[in-house]
């Protein structure tokens, strides 16, 4: 199966995952407390873009109403709205914006360490993804969903996986921007994650071009060199069979004003600067296979209970 993963069959429909924080969103979690807007959202999402009169027709409400709760849907960003031409004057087609909404309760730990600002993302909590098959994800119990069914990487129960894996596409998580909270100057920011190709079944000798984008910028580009699974990974669970990606390499990349490395070496002239890091509330970190990536050899993302090593996505922010 070799289909972008969509929400389902309406294009008009966005596949976009927002992922809230009560302590963070408090608006967001404030515009969700109400059932006329939650009415309004769930009718968008399943019938795509409409105008005030359809959705006040659709729910039965009066116009007034739809139109106070459209406002503030659109204030807090979770929908938005178009002004078109109407039979008489113009109307205001209303859209959602995210085909999933979730709320977290379990803000990755964010821990100050003179100047080392780290934040540990896992891997299951991506906010948004385009895969194709083979793919899927494991928790360290079991499956998740269906293997090779790319609609399951929107299960909720992705955030339990521990394993990852897709032939071509993407991933991407929402990090928070902790260090523009605390108004601290930014000197390099680094991620770490394990790493392997992907086959169906095993190949050592089986190279990746795997990349990463930080804020919608490409920095980097790392070949892994095969899929492993000639032993057990040290903290691969005993039900997951040998014939399957057993673990990884343990990959740094590093974002500086000097550039970006990985694991130590050159990888790109990236930059800092490049990356925006003052003009967002979020670091959005994106990890697949580029379109244009020369050897596409699917990607492996290994998380806590997986692989050789004891850690989920981790981002280290280096400050003044």
């Amino acid at each position: 199966m070799n289909a972008e993963l969509e929400l389902n069959d309406e294009p008009s429909v966005s596949s976009d995952i927002l992922s809230v924080s009560p302590d963070r969103d408090a608006e967001i979690v404030k515009a969700l407390a109400s059932m006329p807007r939650m009415m309004i959202l769930r009718l968008l999402r399943n019938r795509g873009p409409l105008n005030v009169n359809e959705i006040s027709e659709a729910l039965d409400l009066p116009q007034s109403t739809v139109a106070t709760n459209v406002q503030t849907l659109e204030a807090c960003g979770l929908i938005e709205t178009r002004a078109m031409k109407a039979n008489k004057g113009r109307q205001k087609i209303c859209q959602a914006r995210y085909g999933e909404i979730l709320i977290r309760f379990d803000d990755p730990p964010l821990e100050r360490k003179t100047n080392l600002i780290e934040v540990a993302m896992p891997i299951g909590l991506y906010t948004s993804c385009g895969v194709t098959a083979p793919c899927g994800l494991c928790s360290s119990e079991g499956v998740i969903g269906l293997l090779d069914v790319p609609d399951f990487f929107l299960d909720p129960s992705r955030m339990k996986a521990s394993l990852l894996w897709f032939w071509r596409g993407h991933v991407e998580y929402k990090f928070p921007n902790n260090a523009r909270v605390l108004d601290a100057e930014v000197e390099a920011i680094e991620f770490t994650m394990e790493l392997s190709s992907e086959v169906p079944g095993t190949n050592a000798d089986w190279p990746s071009d795997i990349s990463i984008w930080v804020n919608g910028v490409k920095v980097g580009t790392w070949t892994s060199p095969g899929d492993y699974g000639d032993k057990r990974g040290r903290l691969t669970p005993r039900w997951w069979k040998l014939e399957g990606s057993q673990y990884g390499h343990l990959t740094t990349w590093v974002v500086s004003s000097k550039g970006t490395s990985v694991n130590g070496s050159r990888a790109s002239d990236v930059t800092l600067d490049q990356l925006g890091l003052l003009e967002h509330h979020s670091i959005r970190l994106r990890v697949g296979i580029d379109e244009d990536a020369k050897r596409p050899g699917g990607v492996n993302i290994f998380g806590k209970q997986f692989g050789n090593h004891e850690q989920d996505i981790v981002m280290r922010i280096h400050v003044r």
